[in-house]
């Protein structure tokens, strides 16, 4: 394993901003970045007078983001963008390296709302040896920072060497499972796999482990030429009664899906829906990826390489 990981964000008092060479959000207002050259067509920030940008190597294009608004009382710092919104759009970068070499590369997306503004950016954190060994299997920790570069959401998943299919997601050990942070260090829930016989079944708890959403996958998530439709996780009350929103793998085309592991998710919800039960419900579309869809990319990506 790796040594002492980096710090991420703000999310502690007293803890320096994040490195810029990381390219986690933009600097602060103001501020300039250094150029830094980034491997495998990653962002420089740059910061203009009131507009965020992003450069990307070779190119220059202008990254459009969403402006702070203002939070409901008690509303976490980083989540006030949440507060008015009821859809997200997480789209998964696609890593040039990855895609020439086969060799796994640690996940980074851009998360946007349905105007096409960027809210967030995330970024995954994990063991270089776990992700050529463990594959979608492995442990991670998604850093998710705001257009200031400051962490506002951390998501967790531990490695768990006995979790399998829904079938003994009744046992702990072998339950896919992540837990929310919001800000880091504060935990606000939890998405834990039950177990089923078919369609693949969560529940969505909160801080103290008490229900309050489960979710339901589809019984078959067969992607291809012939398979294009999205792949819907519905979102459910937590008596199961009423539908408040899903979570939904997006089909992204026939190249992109078949030569990259690229997924685009959306996540929709009532808007007034708490802020904690959404940042939540963001976590879930990292836990489902890794669970369903990275694994398979990687399958394809091995076959084409062997």
């Amino acid at each position: 394993m790796s040594g002492q990981p980096p710090s991420y964000g703000q999310g502690q008092p007293g803890q320096p901003p994040p490195p810029a060479q990381y390219g986690y959000g933009a600097p602060p207002p103001g501020q300039h970045a250094p150029h830094i050259q980034q491997p495998y067509g990653g962002y420089s920030p740059i910061v203009t007078p009131g507009v965020v940008q992003m450069q990307v190597i070779g190119q220059q294009p202008q990254v459009q983001w969403m402006t702070r608004p203002q939070g409901p009382p008690g509303c976490p710092p980083g989540l006030e963008y949440l507060s008015q919104i009821d859809q997200l759009i997480v789209k998964q970068q696609v890593e040039l390296f990855e895609l020439v070499t086969g060799w796994e590369t640690a996940n980074k997306y851009k998360i946007k709302n349905s105007m096409g503004q960027q809210v967030y950016f995330a970024a995954e954190e994990s063991d270089a040896c776990l992700r050529q060994c463990c594959g979608a299997n492995r442990g991670f920790t998604i850093h998710i920072t705001d257009n200031a570069g400051q962490e506002v959401i951390r998501v967790k998943r531990e490695f768990k060497c006995c979790a399998m299919g829904q079938w003994f997601a009744c046992i702990d050990a072998c339950a896919h499972e992540v837990q929310i942070e919001a800000p880091p260090g504060h935990i606000v829930g939890y998405v834990k796999q039950k177990r089923s016989c078919w369609e693949p079944k969560y529940k969505i708890l909160d801080h103290d482990h008490h229900k309050k959403l489960v979710m339901q996958g589809p019984c078959c998530m067969i992607t291809g030429p012939c398979c294009t439709w999205d792949q819907d996780f519905i979102v459910y009350s937590k008596d199961g009664d009423n539908e408040v929103g899903k979570v939904s793998k997006q089909w992204s085309g026939l190249m992109k899906e078949y030569f990259t592991d690229a997924d685009n998710f959306g996540v929709s919800f009532p808007m007034d829906l708490d802020v904690k039960m959404k940042a939540v419900m963001l976590g879930a579309v990292f836990l489902i990826d890794f669970m369903f869809f990275e694994h398979q990319q990687n399958q394809q990506n091995q076959n084409r390489f062997m």
